[in-house]
């Protein structure tokens, strides 16, 4: 398997004539057929520039579906591989790329992991028909994240939630504390605490019924056991930090089917390959790149 520094030695290989871009696509792509001629599946990368400081485009939203028409047109419609590196992002865009992308493929999906797929990325990966992951791979917590706009943060929804019970409480037991959370309870807005709420409902009830409809299918009690790990993956008091990587021994602890990575050597050399391949270009100033195996792409910078 080539390393991280192995990929790049390969990139500055290539000939210092060729335009930067160029080489970095090429050697993405050139690993990434590689992996599609070792599974035999349509193979669909997912990627977002997410840990090099946050950018807003790194996010999934609903303009991903671009990406995704593009690299599905014209793939046969049987099982597909998607490798995923994605820090989460609108449920109802991780939605409608669910639905798009099992209208399209009636096979197998498989979802890789090699290093992080975190809240709404996690909601994509959990609606496949199973995970593979390795050690160093994580998933995270699906409780849904209430952009602040007052503070300029998001802030876990339930965590606002019971902010607000607090208060109440405390200003029920006694009312001269009304006074010391004025300024905090008039940053709520009108609807905030239904938003909150409806947001929770919207993240579990997502990820229970793809787990019902797919990784579960057939399975005794599918929907009940698809509602309990649903629960599971969306309880902040349980994770207490959104950030929270959760490995595939605690998350195959719940039920989720996952394989290991290491289990082929030569696939977790090809998938690798293309993660490092993949973290190269995006550190080249794209910020999402979705492509499949035929190096058709759509890559925002």
């Amino acid at each position: 398997m080539p390393t991280w520094s192995e990929i790049l030695a390969e990139l500055n290989e290539l000939a210092v004539a060729d335009d930067e871009a160029s080489r970095f696509d090429a050697v993405r792509r050139r690993h990434l057929a590689h992996l599609h001629q070792l599974t035999g599946r349509p193979t669909i990368i997912y990627y977002s520039d997410w840990l090099s400081g946050g950018s807003p485009g790194a996010l999934m939203t609903l303009e991903d579906m671009q990406g995704f028409m593009e690299a599905v047109r014209g793939l046969p419609g049987g099982d597909l591989d998607l490798v995923l590196h994605l820090p989460g992002g609108s449920p109802e865009a991780t939605a409608r790329i669910v639905n798009y992308l099992r209208s399209k493929f009636t096979g197998e999906v498989r979802a890789f992991v090699p290093l992080g797929a975190m809240s709404a990325g996690t909601m994509l990966a959990l609606a496949a028909d199973r995970i593979v992951m390795g050690r160093q791979s994580q998933l995270g917590p699906i409780d849904p994240q209430i952009l602040q706009e007052s503070q300029g943060r998001y802030a876990p929804a339930r965590a606002i939630i019971e902010q607000f019970d607090r208060a109440c409480q405390q200003i029920k037991d006694d009312p001269g504390l009304l006074a010391a959370w004025m300024p905090i309870l008039q940053q709520y807005g009108t609807s905030l605490l239904v938003e909150c709420e409806s947001a929770e409902k919207l993240a579990k009830s997502l990820v229970e019924d793809w787990l019902s409809a797919h990784m579960f299918k057939g399975m005794l009690n599918a929907a009940a056991k698809a509602a309990e790990v649903a629960s599971w993956f969306a309880d902040y008091k349980l994770h207490h930090s959104h950030a929270l990587g959760i490995g595939r021994d605690d998350a195959r602890a719940q039920g989720v089917i996952i394989d290991d990575l290491e289990q082929h050597q030569a696939l977790q050399d090809a998938v690798l390959s293309v993660h490092h391949a993949t973290m190269h270009s995006l550190h080249r100033g794209a910020v999402k790149i979705i492509e499949n195996h035929r190096g058709d792409a759509f890559v925002r910078l």
